[in-house]
């Protein structure tokens, strides 16, 4: 789930002492984030987020921060250890660099799971249950669900509906519902959100529901999306897929203008 799982490096630039945060300023102060690190153009970005990442967190200690840095961590461990696998005949210390980059994701993931054992951060929670199989971190999770923090971040809210998919169909799109809602103006929602509802309203013979959610999704630039099956269900009864587009073409830009409401009717 994809889960917005990325965080923008230029949310990361600190300003200490009036100097902006920067990568090179990072490896000289603490230069051991740094070196243990890959050491070829391989995963660069991710490389470069992480490593601003550990010098914030470890010069501010927050779940909030710690969180982050997981999340990128995650993402970077999953660049490098795909390119681990890439064998160099006449440069091999490229592949050692990029082992020992993995081994790092996986110490310092590791690090951080045990740091947090017992946050209260929504996001660690649903990290401890979603990749630990720690049921009593959803339980905690599940007793905030309804405060503040957690009704106001769509990341969680989709995280959540993620969990609640397995048993509670309705549950499930009220969620999906308020990710949108709390989509701003020129984001991207998780086009997880688009296709889950796609399906869930086909699961439930929703079929104009369903077809306005896949064309959202193919609006949004997701092509593998096989929108056949709904629209044969709605124009074998005769009906015209002309104001569906439209009620879906505004749903699209309500959506990206951060002015979307839930419907409780179509």
């Amino acid at each position: 789930m994809v889960l917005r799982q990325s965080l923008v490096l230029s949310t990361l630039l600190l300003v200490a002492c009036d100097q902006p945060l920067t990568l090179s300023r990072v490896c000289k102060e603490t230069p051991g984030f740094c070196t243990d690190l890959n050491k070829d153009s391989h995963c660069k970005d991710q490389r470069a987020e992480v490593t601003i990442a550990r010098y914030i967190e470890y010069k501010d200690p927050t779940d909030d921060n710690a969180y982050q840095l997981l999340k990128l961590f995650e993402k970077y461990d999953e660049c490098v250890s795909l390119a681990a696998k890439i064998e160099h005949i006449k440069l091999k210390e490229k592949t050692t660099s990029r082992v020992e980059g993995h081994l790092t994701s996986l110490k310092e993931m590791n690090r951080i799971y045990q740091d947090s054992l017992d946050t209260t951060h929504p996001g660690l929670l649903y990290y401890h249950w979603s990749r630990n199989n720690n049921q009593t971190a959803m339980n905690k999770l599940l007793k905030m669900e309804d405060s503040p923090k957690v009704t106001s971040d769509p990341e969680i809210q989709l995280f959540l509906a993620s969990y609640y998919a397995k048993f509670d169909d309705e549950k499930t799109i009220n969620l999906l519902y308020r990710v949108l809602e709390l989509n701003k103006e020129g984001e991207k929602p998780n086009i997880e959100v688009y296709t889950s509802l796609t399906s869930l309203f086909f699961k439930q013979r929703k079929f104009k529901h369903a077809y306005i959610f896949s064309k959202v999704a193919l609006m949004s630039g997701f092509e593998d999306i096989d929108i056949l099956p709904v629209t044969h269900q709605i124009t074998s009864r005769g009906q015209s897929l002309a104001p569906l587009d439209d009620l879906a073409a505004e749903t699209f830009n309500n959506i990206h203008d951060g002015t979307f409401v839930s419907p409780r009717e179509f």
